[in-house]
């Protein structure tokens, strides 16, 4: 299973029953185009990819509720989709702002579909499981990481009304995930040991890997 910023399970093969799903990335476009869910009137932004520094910097709060905030909410949702992501951080398209948008199921298949405007992780608890993790800004690339199995964020949404989101599972590891994109940290960051080396060795072999990358 992926996880956040991060690319779509529903996307895989061979993932058992979400094996079925693969074609919901062309599903969601059109549904894109007709204006049914969020990211119709966006446009589709270059992803930032480990190694560039605004990924290892904590985003800044949003202070201005308006036009440009709608807009970069558009924005994450229609580059999300496109890349067949369940979740994706504001860093993660160049703007160092605490914002993330998520079209994410839990372990129910419950689909979760949002976003988070200066969100703060208020809970994280329960089992903690070791799942293979990955990320739109580390592309093709997976590995094992630690996260709990269940999460609450609250926040407020783009117009600024207070929001609370709860995750189990699946979900609550996207919630996870984007927050730690939020606080300057990418999934790698948590992979420890062999685990670790691995990654970077596949991170030095990527053909994406630009610039210095941190071990």
């Amino acid at each position: 299973m992926w996880t956040s910023a991060y690319r779509d399970p529903f996307a895989l093969p061979n993932h058992g029953p979400r094996a079925a799903g693969a074609g919901r990335g062309h599903r969601t476009l059109a549904a894109m185009r007709h204006g049914s869910i969020p990211g119709a009137r966006g446009r589709v932004r270059p992803l930032t990819l480990l190694g560039d520094p605004i990924l290892h910097q904590p985003c800044e709060d949003v202070t201005a509720f308006g036009p440009e905030l709608a807009t970069l909410v558009e924005d994450l949702f229609a580059t999300m989709y496109a890349s067949q992501g369940v979740g994706l951080a504001a860093n993660q398209v160049g703007e160092p702002l605490r914002v993330f948008v998520y079209d994410c199921p839990d372990d129910e298949d419950v689909r979760h579909l949002g976003h988070v405007v200066n969100p703060r992780l208020v809970e994280a608890d329960g089992v903690v499981i070791r799942g293979p993790e990955g990320c739109l800004s580390l592309p093709g690339l997976e590995a094992g990481t630690e996260r709990h199995d269940h999460a609450v964020v609250e926040g407020f949404t783009v117009t600024g009304d207070p929001v609370t989101v709860h995750g189990t599972g699946f979900f609550a590891r996207c919630l996870q995930h984007e927050m730690d994109h939020l606080e300057g940290r990418v999934y790698a960051d948590r992979v420890k040991g062999w685990r670790h080396r691995k990654l970077m060795r596949q991170v030095g072999r990527a053909s994406w890997r630009r610039g210095s990358v941190p071990t």
